[in-house]
């Protein structure tokens, strides 16, 4: 795609910062394992958080491609500080649609300027992709609605200043019907988080939540009572094709480095760029960046045009971060020696490419969701015996 006169001007600025603040200093935030709160403000100063948010709310109110070209951007020099920002556009429009007017007015104009964490709560140890399976309770009582049970898998778990938790309201036996979303301020009482020990983004702070008679006033409910399963998952077609873009930028990073070290090394006379050896593989990569990002921006403009994208954006949720992680590790070979150091940073962007291999969907429940748009969901379920 090629962007606009506004998109321009917000991508250089993206371009810039990403580039002389955050790749700098990419591996060292990782080596820290901790969410730089003055950095996400610089940003946020700047007009690179909640870009999406509405005006009245601080933010710029951008479509979703322009957001998309601005966590891509961010991505090539901070994979996790991008995750941040897609996050958070997440969370925010999820409240827009579905917070009372008093709790959008408090959280929102957070979001842009830096001041505020949210952190999506879904996953329960028992219940992954399956989110009509969760059980986490929240029991009415008055005028609140108190909340027990764990969520696991959240990232941002230990510096969240809120959680938008998705909580069984109704029986398990309705499902999805049953599911309804909260927003629920990290510092209400009986609250409490742990963090895991994870192979890549250290700095998003992945864990468990735990709620131990979690009292949360009704005002606080996103939506109608038994809405939050679709409320998420309209809010994940969006997210997937951030997401993509996301891992699409590190895998550019990676390339660009080494395309620039193909030029350096010198062997047998010349620079090893003339083997064809080393830079078809590169230009394999290169190509199937371009044609991932493609397909990413198709689907962000098919959700600014109010068209469908539920299978574009599955599509490219499976196909990013498998490709991501297939170029930088591609790219991390063609260092030769250099290439296995921890000191380099392809290592440290397969891993946390990886994670989104499994985050907000695997490759099988994308396929999945492709397989029933095209054959339709009688023709993929499973039957019953006979």
């Amino acid at each position: 795609m090629i962007p606009n006169e506004e998109q321009s001007a917000l991508l250089d600025a993206a371009r810039r910062f990403s580039r002389e603040r955050l790749l700098p200093t990419y591996m060292q935030r990782e080596k820290d394992g901790i969410t730089d709160r003055a950095l996400l403000r610089e940003m946020g100063a700047l007009g690179l958080l909640g870009v999406d948010v509405a005006p009245d709310y601080g933010g710029l109110g951008v479509d979703g491609v322009t957001t998309g070209l601005i966590v891509e951007e961010l991505a090539y020099g901070d994979f996790n500080i991008s995750a941040i920002v897609l996050v958070m556009s997440l969370c925010g429009a999820i409240i827009a649609r579905n917070a009372q007017p008093e709790v959008a007015a408090k959280w929102l104009p957070r979001i842009p300027t830096g001041d505020a964490i949210l952190a999506l709560s879904i996953t329960e140890p028992k219940c992954g992709s399956d989110a009509g399976s969760l059980v986490l309770k929240a029991r009415r009582d008055g005028d609140f609605y108190v909340l027990n049970g764990e969520k696991t898998s959240t990232t941002y778990c230990d510096c969240a200043d809120a959680f938008l938790v998705f909580a069984r309201t109704g029986t398990v036996e309705q499902g999805a019907r049953g599911v309804t979303a909260f927003l629920v301020p990290s510092d209400t009482p009986g609250l409490q988080t742990t963090r895991f020990s994870d192979l890549g983004s250290h700095m998003s702070g992945r864990g468990s939540v735990f709620f131990d008679d979690v009292r949360i006033p009704a005002s606080h409910r996103l939506g109608d009572e038994g809405k939050g399963f679709s409320q998420v998952m309209a809010g994940f077609d969006y997210s997937r094709a951030l997401i993509a873009l996301q891992c699409l930028g590190a895998a550019q990073a990676s390339l660009d480095e080494a395309w620039a070290y193909t030029k350096e090394r010198e062997a047998f006379g010349g620079p090893i760029a003339r083997f064809q050896g080393v830079s078809f593989p590169l230009v394999e990569g290169e190509t199937l960046v371009a044609a991932a990002r493609q397909l990413s921006y198709h689907a962000l403009a098919l959700r600014d045009a109010g068209q469908a994208h539920t299978v574009e954006a599955a599509m490219v949720k499976y196909l990013a971060p498998k490709t991501a992680f297939d170029v930088i590790h591609q790219c991390a070979l063609t260092f030769g020696h250099y290439g296995w150091s921890m000191d380099l940073p392809h290592q440290q962007r397969m891993r946390d490419v990886m994670g989104l291999e499994i985050g907000d969907g695997t490759a099988g429940i994308m396929k999945m969701i492709v397989a029933r748009a095209r054959a339709g969901r009688e023709a993929t379920e499973e039957r019953g015996a006979a």
